[in-house]
């Protein structure tokens, strides 16, 4: 047989399916989606008010999503902090609904929203006639909210536009909406029409001159009615009707300055079957609109993170312009060089590959990407689309929405595609490489799905989502006195080495996204802890397992430095006070204290796994002590006890996981399970480890699809804040409008993408930034907090 035989189609195309080409796949789809987006802010405008008041759609269970951005849940303490912000500055909160009887509803609804209780500060004015113009007064926030009749758009309507046209100090907001005195009567005649039209295109002028002084003029579209449950008054109406009004009012108030309240509109399509009397809206309706004009009126001013909805882009430092302009140099030498190569070889001219590279076969395209330079150039245009995703408005942010289907099919999803992609691992010992790698792509990944739906509101499911976080803190104390316990290693450049793998992204990011070190707190507790197994492991005597294999002594040692451990982590808890005092200390305070100079998120993220890695070092340290005397025997693919006992450690371990699951039902509030939480918190983990152990057939057999999230979990937790989560992890981002599902699936794909890259670029910069060299090692980081110097100064911290 002369003629090899040819590779198909479909075996080229898996050939293809690799971590590079995804990547540059992944590229593709931002650049299109860039593009994509831009064309929608020339088309329709990069005003987030305009799609707050235009358009959305429920979720589940009612919810209100508008498109595009992402709505605040204004509570009576919110809406009042609101008022009393704009008052101190002296802005007079000054509110009118002016319209029918609809507007009357929802000028109630605002009252109600705020719940007046002194009745010396406020005053209503209410009557049973449905005509008479009401006033209420909130002399503290500076708050007046009137309410004025007008059944149509007649002269009454025009004349008090007019006055407020003349007014030094015209109202805040106008919220208007009616038809004409002849509505409730039907048919809608072409001469009826042409009237509506005729005194709406005179409101034109007042409502401009009202919107260059600062006044928001919002009009309400009429909302449908429900004809099978309509009274007498309003038995002749016809949603026919109700369209034709409404289009007349987009004909002629698009060409003005007033904004168009059609949301509400929708609202209330979604919510008929709530309308009282068939035309009048529902509680729930009315709730939904009273949200919409809160956040029109304050976001901008109160910058929660969850309500991206008329709120301004956050504005740029100069350390986040020097970081980019430094990350920018870098990107054009990389260019540079990039082109320059290319027309050498365009020229036929004999690229320089050195003797180490030509030996090992590497290619010129391939030296590329292990240079310094051109990493840095990847990590700038990665920095670039963080940037572009979170700290502007280019793209769309959506309100995170959980349910129990939207939770637990993704679990059950991730799950059955861990167990189809397992095979035989090399290793047999307990803990082994493949397993921890898995065990921390599973728990991340559940983590993830946590965060995208806002599951926290759920006490079991959010105190076993702690339980995965503290099982990552016990794995690294687990991992780090193993490694410590086997090799002796506790250099400098081991430290220095570990601590760059950390931190370099969070590093990054506080630089390039203007957040403090202790946003990223997962960083901060992993940095810490490894610092106080570090401190403890090296003070003397060192203990390893060839010094203690002849030394029984050295044992004692052992146990006494985790008692000394655990009292020092005892007496910080024991005294807030004290531990506030150790860590607001400058110079470190910078790593501790949140954007307003808050302690406390430091104080509750640490007292929460106090114990945790010690929890894990003991469990090492005990698990090494019984291998060397025999108690197990991990060296083969058999069991690791005899039958009996591993029956009897089965049924524990079963017993341990079903007793904090089951606590947690039980638990009735955060702050109880919390509390307990840091010292139960080993029960499930070693139970779980028991388990996964025990048998050598699950022992040796791993999920590749886990393990290879698991060697990328800690860029998964750090990235999924800007560019898979939006606002700061607060919201969830918009690339693909309209399309929840498959948009999920395009930011997931990217956002992995992205984080595998960056731990790429992580190693690929590790030899050049912390050399194996203890002395180039000791420089580097010396430079390094000499550049951290001034950005503290900056900052206030120093």
């Amino acid at each position: 047989m002369g003629s090899e035989m040819k590779t198909s189609k479909a075996e080229q195309f898996i050939q293809s399916l690799n971590a590079s080409n995804a990547k540059k796949l992944a590229f593709l789809m931002v650049l299109g989606f860039t593009i994509y987006h831009g064309l929608l802010h020339l088309r329709y405008g990069s005003d987030s008010c305009k799609w707050l008041l235009s358009d959305g759609r429920f979720k589940g269970d009612k919810e209100w999503q508008p498109f595009g951005c992402m709505l605040h849940k204004y509570t009576e303490t919110d809406t009042r902090k609101c008022f009393r912000y704009l008052a101190f500055w002296g802005n007079q909160n000054h509110f009118v609904f002016i319209g029918d009887v609809r507007v009357r509803s929802l000028y109630l609804e605002m009252i109600n929203h705020l719940k007046p209780r002194d009745a010396d500060n406020a005053s209503i004015q209410s009557t049973q006639s449905k005509r008479e113009n009401l006033q209420f007064v909130d002399y503290k926030l500076r708050l007046q909210i009137n309410y004025i009749y007008a059944n149509e758009v007649s002269k009454t309507m025009i004349d008090e536009f007019l006055k407020w046209q003349h007014e030094d100090d015209p109202p805040s907001l106008i919220v208007a909406s009616c038809a004409y005195s002849t509505f409730h009567n039907g048919n809608v005649t072409k001469e009826v029409q042409k009237a509506f039209e005729k005194n709406l295109t005179r409101m034109v002028k007042p409502i401009d001159s009202l919107v260059a002084k600062k006044s928001k003029v919002i009009w309400k579209l009429q909302d449908p009615i429900d004809q099978d449950r309509l009274n007498d008054e309003w038995k002749n109406v016809q949603n026919e009707d109700i369209d034709r009004i409404n289009q007349v009012v987009y004909d002629i108030l698009s060409y003005s300055d007033a904004k168009i309240w059609s949301s509400s509109k929708m609202i209330a399509s979604g919510l008929v079957d709530e309308f009282v009397d068939g035309n009048k809206l529902g509680v729930l309706a009315l709730k939904h609109d009273i949200q919409i004009l809160l956040n029109m009126y304050c976001n901008d001013y109160m910058n929660y993170n969850d309500g991206t909805c008329c709120s301004s882009a956050e504005t740029y430092t100069i350390i986040q312009v020097v970081t980019y302009a430094t990350l920018g140099v870098c990107l054009t030498i990389a260019s540079a060089m990039i082109v320059r190569r290319w027309l050498l070889k365009l020229r036929g001219v004999n690229i320089y590959v050195p003797l180490s590279q030509t030996a090992t076969g590497t290619s010129p395209a391939a030296a590329d990407s292990q240079s310094p330079i051109i990493a840095l150039a990847s990590l700038a245009i990665i920095m670039a689309y963080f940037y572009l995703c979170d700290r502007t408005n280019f793209f769309m942010k959506e309100n995170k929405y959980y349910s129990e289907f939207s939770f637990w099919i993704p679990v059950g999803y991730v799950f059955v595609l861990g167990l189809f992609f397992t095979e035989d691992s090399k290793f047999t010992k307990v803990l082994h490489r493949d397993q921890t790698d898995e065990l921390k792509g599973w728990m991340q990944l559940v983590i993830l799905i946590y965060y995208m739906t806002g599951a926290s509101h759920v006490l079991p499911i959010y105190m076993h989502i702690k339980v995965l976080i503290s099982g990552y803190l016990f794995l690294s104390g687990y991992s780090h006195f193993t490694y410590c316990w086997q090799t002796g290693n506790s250099g400098l450049v081991r430290f220095l080495q570990v601590m760059f793998k950390i931190n370099f992204l969070t590093v990054i990011l506080c630089l390039c996204m203007n957040r403090p070190y202790q946003f990223y707190f997962f960083v901060p507790l992993l940095s810490f802890w490894y610092c106080m197994v570090y401190f403890m492991l090296s003070i003397p005597p060192r203990i390893t397992a060839q010094s203690s294999e002849n030394n029984a002594y050295q044992y004692l040692y052992v146990v006494l430095k985790f008692v000394c451990m655990l009292s020092v982590i005892t007496v910080l808890y024991m005294s807030e006070v004290f531990f506030e005092r150790i860590f607001v200390t400058r110079p470190w305070k910078a790593l501790f204290v949140t954007t307003d100079d808050d302690i406390h998120e430091w104080w509750y993220r640490w007292k929460l796994d106090r114990y945790t890695i010690t929890y894990g070092m003991i469990f090492a340290a005990i698990f090494h002590i019984a291998q060397r005397y025999y108690f197990f025997d991990d060296n083969n693919h058999g069991n690791l006890f005899s039958r009996r006992i591993s029956l009897t450690s089965t049924l524990a371990a079963i017993a341990g996981i079903g007793f904090y699951t089951t606590w947690t039902f039980f638990c009735r509030n955060k702050q109880d399970c919390e509390e307990i939480h840091s010292y139960v918190v080993f029960i499930p983990i070693v139970g779980y480890i028991l388990l996964r152990n025990i048998s050598g057939m699950l022992r040796t057999r791993y999920s590749t699809f886990f393990a290879w999230f698991g060697r990328i979990s800690l860029e998964l937790f750090i990235c999924q804040y800007h560019i898979w989560l939006a606002a700061d992890r607060n919201g969830v981002l918009v690339l693909l409008p309209g399309f929840p599902t498959l948009n999920v699936l395009i930011t997931s794909f990217i956002f992995v993408c992205v984080s595998h890259e960056i731990h790429r670029l992580t190693t690929v910069l590790l030899p050049y930034i912390v050399p194996n060299d203890w002395k180039l090692a000791l420089r580097n980081m010396l430079i390094f907090i000499v550049v951290l110097i001034p950005i503290g100064r900056y900052d206030g911290m120093i």
